[in-house]
């Protein structure tokens, strides 16, 4: 509302004094021969302009108030407490991209010796294929979603000709060729399938097409999901906008989030459907996976040293398997936080498993990237410790023990809303912000065309670098305010 001064209204006067008045004011005026037309205010006296101006600003201000009024009506988006609306950049026009028609031994191949290699007997029909089940199934996600006829997403659409393409997507399995060949006790279990060589096929392949040539592949877009994925020929395809789930194994001259798209991996224990609350949320903190990890991942075991010894942590070294899901999804349903600190990479499924089970994630891992910032803030749904301080005796269980109740439900509100983010099956989840993101990437692969034009030859001590870099030193936990 806005607020306006009281209209003061003049008293009604009696008969008599109105006759009165009305005689002295007639008296008062002069013959309309002596009037001058050039002096309104003769005519209008100036109370009488007072009142008009009084009006006529209120008429304004409620002309004024009534728009605003109907604009919010209008434009109200009753989703709001469900779920979040970012102000999302929506390129002017969709996307256009062409999807090349591999040879098969690059897509439902790699499906065929995954299975064999199993026991299994292969693909028998491809409409009833099932990819088989693991954190890296984007690459699968994102082949049925552009062979799916019937799809009407905003931000890219597939197009037959690849002349009227703005980018390429190759829909080459590169995380299920990784393990489509088990080795296990050092012996290869199937012979004549190899990953290595694979790589190596596809790339020959690439390179014979005029539209990989055209522009040395930056137009063309890779989905590389597991960190050892297209270790082989990297070099070979860092032009390209790559689908990864984080840097820990690529350069700064192969990589950046300039040109390549940071993705969720599929979790693997179910969402939980619940409501928010702490009741049902016994433990402070869970953490069930590998203890031992190379690199990064060597915290690890210094946290289970520092944990295993408090009442209300459940801290458990397993591997994956039926029944650890089983366990984890029950431990997760039921802790207020899930630890997630570095492996053998800065990120793991485990991280989007507590997304999904609204159990607040506590991320201890220095160098992680982290999917579709430009409209998650996970400063609101998880909480960031560094190494150093999370390594620090009763540090990190004294600091989740001093957040309160209504803290931690405004954590697990804002996962609600984000929630839909790391669903692959959602139809305006993980998939749909995939291609928003890529599509947000044209630009940038356009001006970087141009800009390899016309280059000219010169000596660099090293490599350039299209990417963001930072020195910002950090933080210890973003906790407190």
């Amino acid at each position: 509302m806005i607020n306006q001064r009281p209209i003061k209204t003049r008293p009604i006067p009696s008969s008599s004094s109105s006759s009165s008045s009305s005689s002295s004011s007639t008296s008062s005026i002069p013959p309309s021969s002596s009037l001058n037309p050039h002096k309104s205010d003769q005519i209008f006296p100036k109370m009488g302009r007072r009142s008009i101006l009084k009006l006529t600003l209120a008429t304004i201000l409620f002309i004024l108030a009534f728009y605003a009024l109907f604009y919010t009506s209008i434009y109200h988006n009753p989703d709001n407490s469900l779920r979040i609306q970012p102000n999302l950049q929506i390129p002017k026009q969709t996307v256009r991209i062409y999807m090349y028609d591999l040879p098969r031994r690059f897509t439902y191949g790699v499906i065929d010796s995954y299975e064999i290699a199993r026991g299994g007997k292969g693909i028998e029909e491809v409409t009833t294929v099932r990819y088989p089940g693991n954190q890296h199934a984007a690459e699968w996600h994102l082949f049925v979603d552009l062979n799916n006829t019937k799809r009407s997403r905003a931000y890219v659409a597939r197009v037959s000709d690849p002349d009227e393409a703005d980018l390429f997507y190759v829909p080459f399995f590169s995380s299920l060729s990784l393990v489509a060949n088990p080795i296990r006790g050092g012996v290869v279990v199937r012979e004549g399938y190899s990953d290595e060589e694979t790589q190596e096929d596809l790339i020959l392949w690439l390179e014979e097409q005029v539209y990989w040539k055209r522009n040395n592949g930056r137009d063309h877009v890779f989905v590389c999901q597991d960190p050892n994925a297209l270790y082989k020929v990297i070099d070979r395809v860092k032009n390209a906008v790559l689908l990864v789930s984080d840097f820990g194994r690529l350069g700064s001259d192969q990589a950046s989030l300039v040109k390549d798209v940071i993705l969720p991996y599929s979790h693997r224990i179910n969402s939980y459907r619940g409501e928010i609350g702490v009741e049902n949320r016994k433990w402070l903190m869970f953490f069930m996976g590998n203890r031992y990890r190379k690199e990064g991942g060597k915290i690890r075991d210094l946290l289970f040293q520092l944990l295993e010894g408090e009442n209300d942590v459940f801290i458990k070294h397993g591997s994956q398997s039926r029944e650890s899901r089983r366990m984890a999804t029950q431990g997760m349903h039921t802790s207020k936080f899930c630890l997630h600190p570095a492996g053998d990479t800065p990120s793991a499924c485990r991280l989007f498993d507590a997304i999904v089970s609204l159990c607040v994630p506590v991320i201890i891992s220095d160098y992680i990237e982290l999917p579709f910032e430009d409209v998650i803030d996970y400063r609101k749904i998880a909480v960031f410790v560094d190494t150093d301080s999370a390594l620090k005796p009763g540090y990190l269980t004294k600091l989740l023990r001093g957040v309160k109740k209504e803290r931690i439900l405004e954590f697990q509100t804002e996962l609600k809303k984000v929630q839909h983010y790391f669903e692959y099956d959602d139809p305006d989840g993980t998939v749909n912000e995939i291609w928003r993101q890529v599509s947000l990437k044209l630009p940038l692969i356009n001006l970087m065309i141009n800009r390899d034009k016309r280059i000219v030859q010169r000596h660099l001590n090293k490599p350039d670098c299209s990417c963001v870099c930072s020195n910002q030193t950090g933080i210890h936990t973003s906790l407190r305010r």
